[in-house]
């Protein structure tokens, strides 16, 4: 995979403080919220100035029963070539349901929600996502979610399932650490045997972003600074392999920038304490 380096999500409400922060090297912006034709001015001089631009879809639910809309594979692909982008990433999760094969009419849950790791969901989702490369001009990795509850009678663990996601389609990972804690707090879930049952060398880059825990469950929420068990999960992560890129995902009670800078440093303390061991 590409190397990425350290990066940042970019959202408009802090593109001045991106701009100004040192050593970013890549950003991802959410594919559905830039228009190709009309990019911020903020993110075409960040592209002027030689920094990677990755698109991250969250529209189109490939893991759900449909087929992917071809109106939104081709946006997708509109975005990843007007951004001149490396790779596109999207999401294992449903985001909608119902339409004419349902008699009933299409819902949007407004959300990703999970996907039963069942042989037959798994099945859907590998013809899903050959579907979406053939229709991508870049290579394509999926995001691991985040989830409240587990499905019934699941056969497989998150590990087995995105590991023979990734052998049955070639598709790239990337692996949110933050997501894995959630599942940890909140299905029990152990982030280092899911961590053990990836094909590492399909991974494209990692994403890491705060939460907060109330009454026991884990809120992904991307609004509050990023804490250590997540930063843990990282290293486990980076002791297995060096990740191509890391991101900070950021989307809601934005800080000023000397608080995203420290929260970048920390994740780069992670990435390089790992590499200082591995080297000794």
């Amino acid at each position: 995979m590409r190397r990425l380096g350290t990066g940042i999500g970019w959202r408009p409400e802090i593109a001045a403080e991106i701009a100004a922060l040192p050593g970013i090297d890549w950003v991802e912006v959410v594919a559905e919220n830039v228009c190709p034709g009309h990019l911020p001015d903020a993110l075409r001089e960040l592209r002027t100035r030689g920094t990677t631009v990755v698109p991250h879809g969250v529209s189109l639910g490939l893991g759900g029963a449909d087929r992917p809309d071809p109106g939104r594979l081709a946006a997708l692909a509109e975005r990843a070539t007007a951004l001149d982008a490396p790779l596109v990433t999207e999401h294992i999760a449903f985001v909608r349901a119902g339409g004419p094969l349902t008699a009933s009419p299409v819902l949007e849950a407004g959300h990703l929600l999970p996907v039963p790791r069942t042989r037959d969901a798994l099945d859907v989702l590998c013809e899903n996502v050959r579907i979406a490369q053939d229709a991508l001009p870049v290579p394509l990795a999926l995001e691991n979610i985040a989830a409240l509850f587990s499905w019934p009678d699941e056969e497989l663990t998150e590990g087995q399932f995105l590991a023979e996601l990734v052998a049955r389609t070639g598709v790239g990972l990337l692996i949110d650490v933050a997501n894995l804690h959630t599942n940890h707090v909140n299905r029990g879930e152990n982030p280092a045997e899911a961590l053990d049952a990836l094909p590492l060398e399909a991974l494209a880059y990692v994403h890491v972003a705060g939460g907060v825990e109330r009454d026991g469950v884990w809120h992904d929420s991307h609004a509050h600074p990023v804490t250590r068990p997540v930063l843990d999960v990282l290293a486990e992560l980076c002791a297995r392999t060096e990740p191509p890129g890391v991101l900070l995902e950021r989307d809601d009670d934005f800080p000023a920038g000397g608080a995203l800078a420290a929260e970048l440093d920390a994740i780069r303390g992670v990435v390089e304490g790992a590499r200082h061991v591995e080297a000794v």
